[in-house]
C-alpha cells in the first residue's frame, strides 16, 4: 500500500468536497442555460468532441486502474486514477464552453430550428427514445457522482484504503457509466449540431 499524499482532515474535506460539488453543479446548472453569439473562429463542436474523446479516455483509464490494482501496482492505479480526475476538469471546462457557445441541439430536430415536430419524431422513431433513455440516466449520474469521486479519492490520498475500496466499488461502475456513455451521447446528437 501507500503512504497518505494529504493529511487526514475529514472536517475540511466535508466542507471542501460539499462546496467544491455544488459550485459546479450550479455552474453547469446555469452556464449550459446560456448561449454567449460570439465568433470563435472554429467550429465550437470541437469542444463536444474533445468531451468525447476525453470522456472515452476516463473510461480507458478507469479499466485501467482498475486492472492495475487488482494486481497490487497501486503507483500506478494512483497515477491513472489522478489522470482521470485531470481529465475530468478539463472536461467540464471544455462542456460549459461548448454549451456557452453552441447551444443546446435537440434530438431529432433535422431542420435546426429547436423544435423537434412530430414529423421529425416520427423520422427518427424509436431510436430518440434511447437516446433520451441514456442521456436522462447519463446527466443524472453525471449530476450526482462529483462528491463520490471525490470523496473516493480523498479516501485514498489519506490512506483509508478500507473505505476507500468500499467507496470505490460504488463510485467506480457509475463513473465508468458516465465516461461511457457521454460518447454514446454525442455521437447520437452529433447529426443535429447546428
Amino acid at each position: 500500500m501507500l503512504a497518505a499524499s494529504i493529511t487526514k482532515n475529514d472536517k475540511k474535506a466535508y466542507w471542501l468536497i460539499g462546496i467544491f460539488s455544488v459550485v459546479v453543479f450550479i455552474a453547469v446548472s446555469v452556464l449550459t442555460k446560456i448561449k454567449l453569439e460570439v465568433d470563435l473562429g472554429f467550429d465550437v463542436h470541437l469542444f463536444a468532441m474533445f468531451n468525447a474523446i476525453t470522456n472515452a479516455t476516463i473510461a480507458v483509464l478507469l479499466v485501467a486502474a482498475l486492472m492495475v490494482v487488482k494486481k497490487g501496482n497501486y503507483q500506478l492505479h494512483k497515477q491513472l486514477m489522478m489522470t482521470a480526475l485531470i481529465l475530468s476538469v478539463l472536461f467540464l471546462v471544455s462542456y460549459i464552453a461548448h454549451h456557452l457557445f453552441a447551444g443546446e441541439a435537440r434530438f431529432g430536430d433535422s431542420n435546426h430550428d429547436g423544435i423537434v415536430s412530430e414529423d421529425e419524431k416520427a423520422a427518427v422513431g424509436s431510436i430518440r427514445f434511447v437516446y433520451l433513455l441514456i442521456l436522462i440516466t447519463h446527466i443524472f449520474l453525471a449530476g450526482i457522482i462529483l462528491p463520490f469521486i471525490l470523496f473516493t479519492a480523498y479516501r485514498a490520498l489519506t490512506a483509508e484504503f478500507a473505505t476507500h475500496k468500499k467507496l470505490a466499488k460504488i463510485t467506480w461502475p457509475l463513473w465508468l457509466y458516465v465516461a461511457i456513455t457521454g460518447p454514446i451521447v454525442y455521437w447520437m446528437i452529433k447529426p443535429y449540431y447546428l
